[in-house]
């Protein structure tokens, strides 16, 4: 058993014109960007910080958040105890125990609707 199989295109081919660019005149008529120094504004340079992701003040933990059912990897600056980094986010956390939550309370309602007598 053989199946011919042919692909031919249908109606006639289309021709795409040439593009032609042109300036539109309201660019040709532009006035240029290029100012003195002293009408020009620069970004204003800041003394940089040092970077608390490479400090030696930084320790890690590693937690369990119980709501969400997951674990937490952090980043905590030993000098004020606060969480420099952490994954998963408070976001993610939320959502997890709220899901978790979700389900719990599904699972609950069909137990209770389930006729367990024979």
């Amino acid at each position: 058993m053989s199946v011919d199989l042919s692909i031919r295109p249908i109606g006639a081919s289309v021709v795409t014109p040439a593009i032609v660019s042109s300036t539109p005149e309201p660019v040709k008529a532009a006035v240029p960007t290029q100012l003195p120094p002293d009408k020009s504004v620069t970004a204003v340079q800041t003394p940089s910080q040092p970077n608390p992701i490479h400090s030696q003040d930084l320790g890690r933990q590693v937690t369990i958040d119980r709501a969400a059912a997951s674990i937490v990897y952090q980043v905590v600056d030993n000098r004020t105890n606060q969480v420099v980094s952490q994954y998963p986010d408070e976001a993610r956390l939320r959502a997890r125990a709220y899901w978790r939550a979700e389900g719990e309370a599904k699972q609950e309602k069909a137990g209770q609707q389930t006729d367990h007598r024979a």
